[in-house]
C-alpha cells in the first residue's frame, strides 16, 4: 500500500552482499576489501580451535543431560563466528559476551572447567576478567553493549585510543545475538557509542533465532543494516567461515583502535542446537533447514580446504581427535570434582561489603533452613 505523502512502505530488502574468503565447498575465494594471507599454521589452529570448543560445547550439553549441570547454552553452527572473532583480539581489547561466547571465552585463555562451574550453580562466574580481559558471562539480553560501551568510552578517555602504539590503542567488542538486537539497550548503546565515537565493535551473531521467534519477523532490513540509522557503519560476514570473520574483525577492531569510532560486524550463522537446553527447536523450525545448514558446516569446509592443498592429513586430523577426547574427559572429571554451591554466595558475592539489606535477609534464610534441621 502506498502513502499519499510519505509514499510507499519500504519492501524488504533483497540479501546484501556476505563476505567470504571460504566457501561452504572449502574453496578459497579473495574479496578487495578483507582479503588476509593466512599461514598453513594460522590455518591448522582455526582448525584445532573450532574441534576443540565444538568438543566443549558437545560434552557440556552431555553433562547437562546427566543432571551435572542446571543449564547450557549451546553454540553448535556457530564456532567459526567466535574462533574468527576470538583470534582477531589484540591482547589489550576487552570483552562483553552474552552467555554463549564460549569460542571466545576459550580464545581469551578462560578454563573451560570456569564456564562449567557457572551452569552448574557453583558460582557467578569465577574468572577474572581483568586477567583475561573478558567480562563475566552477561544473562540480561543485550544489557552488556550498553557496559561495552561506557567501558570503551572510559577507555577514550584514558587516552588509549588513536596514539598509534600498536601495544596502547584498545577496542572494545561487544557479543549479542539477533534477538537482542530488538532490545532497548542494544539500540541505546548504538546511539550512545556514536554520539561519543566510541571505540567499540557490535558483533552480533545472526543465528536465525531469538529462541524460537525467527529473524525475519523482527526486521525489515538486513541486520547489519540497522548501525546506519545510527551514524556508524555495518557489514554483514559468512558467519560460518572463520577465514572471513576474523579478516572483518580484525580490521574492524583496527579501526575502533585509530579512533574511527563504532561498527556493527553482523555474522550470519545458524544455530544448529537448541537455544538452550531448555528448549526443543523441533517445535517451531524445521529440520530442512537445519540440513541445508549442515551443508554450511564452519568445520568441515576448513578440513576440505586443509587437505585439499596438503596443509594437513590423516595424522593431523588424528592428533587434534586426540585432544578432543582428552579435553571431554577432563571437562567430566572436573565436573564431577566440583563443590556443591553455598547458599550464602547469594548474599556474599552481592556486594564487596555486605549491606544491612543483604545481612538480614541471609539471617531469615538462616533461620528458615534451621528450622528444617530442627524438624529433623
Amino acid at each position: 500500500m502506498t502513502d499519499p505523502v510519505f509514499g510507499p512502505a519500504p519492501e524488504r530488502a533483497p540479501d546484501p552482499e556476505l563476505v567470504q574468503l571460504l566457501t561452504p565447498e572449502g574453496e578459497r575465494v579473495h574479496h578487495p576489501g578483507f582479503d588476509v594471507d593466512f599461514s598453513a599454521d594460522e590455518l591448522r589452529g582455526f582448525y584445532r580451535d573450532m574441534v576443540l570448543v565444538r568438543r566443549l560445547d558437545v560434552e557440556a550439553t552431555a553433562l547437562q543431560r546427566h543432571g551435572e549441570l542446571g543449564l547450557w547454552a549451546q553454540l553448535l553452527g556457530q564456532e567459526a563466528a567466535q574462533i574468527g572473532a576470538g583470534r582477531a583480539l589484540a591482547p589489550q581489547d576487552f570483552v562483553f559476551p552474552t552467555y554463549r561466547e564460549h569460542g571466545v571465552a576459550w580464545c581469551r585463555g578462560v578454563d573451560p572447567v570456569r564456564l562449567l562451574a557457572l551452569f552448574r550453580g557453583v558460582d557467578q562466574g569465577s574468572w577474572d576478567p581483568a586477567e583475561h580481559n573478558f567480562g563475566l558471562y552477561t544473562i540480561v539480553i543485550g544489557a552488556q553493549t550498553l557496559h561495552a560501551t561506557g567501558y570503551a568510552m572510559g577507555v577514550q578517555r584514558d587516552g588509549l585510543v588513536g596514539t598509534g602504539d600498536p601495544e596502547r590503542d584498545t577496542a572494545v567488542v561487544a557479543h549479542f545475538g539477533d534477538g537482542a538486537s530488538s532490545q532497548g539497550d542494544v539500540n541505546e548503546a548504538f546511539v550512545f557509542a556514536a554520539s561519543f565515537n566510541a571505540p567499540v565493535v557490535f558483533f552480533c551473531q545472526n543465528n536465525q533465532w531469538a529462541i524460537s521467534e525467527p529473524f525475519e519477523r523482527q526486521s525489515r532490513i538486513p541486520l547489519y543494516r540497522r548501525s546506519h540509522g545510527f551514524g556508524f557503519p555495518g557489514i554483514r560476514v559468512d558467519g560460518n567461515d572463520v577465514l572471513a570473520t576474523y579478516a572483518v574483525t580484525k580490521a574492524a577492531l583496527q579501526r575502533a583502535r585509530e579512533g574511527q569510532g563504532p561498527i556493527l560486524i553482523e555474522a550470519y550463522t545458524y544455530r544448529m542446537g537448541a537455544h538452550t537446553t531448555t528448549d526443543d527447536p523441533t517445535r517451531y523450525r524445521l529440520s530442512d533447514d537445519v540440513e541445508h545448514w549442515k551443508l554450511k558446516d564452519p568445520i568441515a569446509r576448513l578440513e576440505v580446504y586443509l587437505r585439499r592443498n596438503g596443509m594437513a592429513d590423516d595424522a593431523f586430523m588424528a592428533e587434534v581427535a586426540a585432544e578432543a577426547d582428552a579435553l571431554g574427559e577432563r571437562m567430566r572429571r572436573e565436573c564431577h570434582a566440583l563443590p556443591d554451591p553455598s547458599p550464602h554466595d547469594l548474599w556474599d558475592l552481592v556486594h564487596a561489603e555486605k549491606t544491612v539489606e543483604l545481612a538480614a535477609q541471609q539471617a531469615e534464610y538462616d533461620a528458615h533452613a534451621a528450622s528444617y534441621e530442627e524438624v529433623s
